[in-house]
């Protein structure tokens, strides 16, 4: 752990006179990392940056990239003191530890090296700028091992500028390092990237951020409550100043211990059990209720946008430990979410959660430019409450299967196994009491359903297509050639472009859609033709047919150069003709 930065000259002028305290520094300042151990969460860039300096294979040229508040301009820093470190005795060379006390690491950490030039190119943008930069690089540095020119933001610069840097960026004098920052990695030439060592510096995880602000709290006397600290790290979103920006904030306002609700009023949050009981409200169907829930915390100061942008991370979320359900047991989240996460996505399916997900994601836009978001913000949770009582797609094409007499398609999503829900009530959350108009027709298991049988393997494509298991059925057409078929066996030989599991998906599918057990093997023996083979072959058949018709060849005959393009066989009906 880093501790207090001492404080440059600069900052007790504006002490008042005849004070003797010293002006107060922000977190972000008084605790910025002085040597790479001291960066948080950029553990590659530290091991790859201190291996440099150990085989003493430094580039000319470094460029840093990443979000806002993940240490780009600290990182530039620490490598202008290492670059000139001469240790406590005088007599150091390049390190990746730089001692932080002799005359160089000094004066760069008080930003008042005359060999150290930070330049802002999003106000110095023009082409004379970088000219004025390049006519102090012939000369050697003042006191330093080397002149270090620190460019901030430097996809600001202008194309003039960027080649008038591009010479001397590649070709330095010896004594001339240059670093590069920016937030914009893609907006920099590719040129200016070839000539420089690249490094990505990513956000920094919830957990990372929540150790690093509790050590800060303690450092500063101060006491915060674990949700509220996860909250503020959650807010930061992977950078650590404006983390640091928020907890100065937080203990600005508290008086003693940060609790979670002050932690949440300051960032116009809606308490997460409240936006639980609000998003299940919803997809159960009772709008007068989720109305004035979200009523009650838009008066507790809860900002729409807020309470909308958290519901559109537990669907988010919902949706994620539904398909990888190890997820649910990540060590960043909190007890009750993972509860009540758990306990809804068993209710939930994943045709209701894409939905509720787009409707926000398409409702966060019109609340964002509606004259008033509080108002809009209740239109939406309006429809979504509306949605939510009408049936899946599935479930749709199920009861109208079951009208008509049969058994309606029901897919299986790729990799998704099925669950006792999928084929429930058609209410999004379940169980849920009446949800829809009585008038509504319900549902019926598929076990009320009889199974198919299939006696051919043309009855097993078939099947495949009615099941709507099209990838399914294009394999069996495309990929199988039939060695040995019997009611309950299927054995076969597969193509080249055949998957390696098909004839694990294939027993999966036939066990399930049917009434006895397969067996299905795969065999080095020849086999019949492939569907697709025989209906070519047929194709083929019936297009020589066509061509010996005497009234084709007539018209081929009178046309030259013309082709037979399609046959199209025609059936005779009842025997009666039109």
């Amino acid at each position: 752990m880093s501790g207090p930065e001492t404080p440059p000259d600069t900052n007790t002028a504006s002490t008042p006179k005849g004070s003797n305290s010293v002006a107060y520094q922000v977190l972000a300042r008084k605790y910025r990392p002085k040597t790479f151990s001291e960066l948080v969460g950029q553990g590659v860039l530290v091991r790859t940056l201190t291996n440099a300096f150990k085989l003493n294979r430094l580039a000319h040229g470094f460029i840093l990239t990443g979000v806002r508040g993940t240490g780009k301009t600290t990182t530039a820093r620490i490598i202008a003191r290492s670059l000139n470190c001469i240790g406590p005795d005088g007599h150091g060379g390049p390190t990746a530890d730089p001692c932080g006390v002799c005359e160089n690491c000094s004066a760069i950490t008080a930003d008042r090296h005359v060999d150290v030039l930070e330049m802002d190119a999003a106000s110095r943008t023009g082409v004379d700028d970088i000219r004025e930069l390049i006519e102090g690089v012939r000369y050697r540095p003042t006191s330093a091992r080397f002149k270090v020119y620190i460019i901030d933001e430097v996809h600001m610069l202008s194309s003039n500028a960027f080649n008038a840097l591009l010479k001397t960026l590649e070709e330095p004098p010896e004594h001339v390092k240059f670093i590069l920052a920016t937030t914009e990695i893609r907006k920099v030439p590719v040129t200016v990237l070839s000539r420089c060592q690249r490094y990505d510096l990513s956000r920094v995880d919830t957990e990372s951020l929540s150790a690093h602000f509790a050590r800060i709290i303690e450092n500063e006397g101060g006491k915060i409550t674990a949700t509220a600290l996860h909250l503020i790290a959650r807010a930061a979103d992977g950078s650590v100043r404006d983390g640091l920006s928020l907890l100065d904030q937080a203990i600005s306002q508290a008086d003693g211990e940060i609790s979670e609700g002050e932690v949440r009023a300051m960032l116009g949050l809606a308490d997460r059990t409240q936006t639980f009981d609000l998003l299940e409200t919803i997809l159960g169907g009772e709008v007068a209720d989720a109305l004035e829930q979200f009523d009650r915390q838009y008066r507790d100061g809860s900002d729409p946008m807020a309470i909308l942008e958290d519901m559109l991370e537990i669907v988010h979320w919902l949706t994620r430990i539904k398909v990888v359900p190890e997820a649910v047991h990540d060590s960043d989240v909190p007890e009750m979410e993972r509860n009540r996460g758990m306990d809804m996505e068993a209710r939930l399916k994943m045709p209701v959660l894409a939905r509720a997900w787009q409707m926000l994601l398409k409702g966060l836009q019109e609340v964002r430019f509606a004259p008033s978001a509080r108002q809009a913000a209740e239109m939406l949770l309006i429809r979504l409450a509306y949605t939510a009582m009408l049936p899946t797609p599935d479930d749709a094409l199920k009861t109208l299967g079951q009208a008509q007499g049969t058994k309606s398609p029901t897919p299986t999503p790729p990799g998704v196994q099925r669950t006792g829900t999928e084929d429930a009530a058609p209410s999004a959350l379940e169980p849920l009491p009446n949800t829809l108009p009585e008038t509504m027709p319900q549902t019926v298991s598929d076990d009320t359903v009889p199974q198919a049988s299939c006696d051919s393997y043309d009855d097993i494509v078939a099947l495949a297509g009615q099941e709507r298991e099209m990838v399914l059925k294009a394999h069996l057409e495309n990929d199988v050639h039939v060695v040995e078929f019997e009611p309950g066996r299927l054995e076969f030989r597969p193509t080249e472009t055949a998957p390696s599991d098909l004839a694990g998906r294939l027993t999966s599918f036939l066990s399930h859609q049917t009434e006895r057990r397969w067996v299905v093997t795969v065999s080095q023996e020849a086999g019949g033709a492939t569907i697709s083979e025989r209906r070519a072959a047929a194709q083929r058949d019936l297009e020589n047919e066509a061509v010996e018709h005497p009234l084709v060849k007539s018209v081929l005959e009178s046309f030259p150069g013309a082709k037979l393009a399609t046959v199209t066989p025609i059936y005779e009906g009842d025997g009666t003709e039109d």
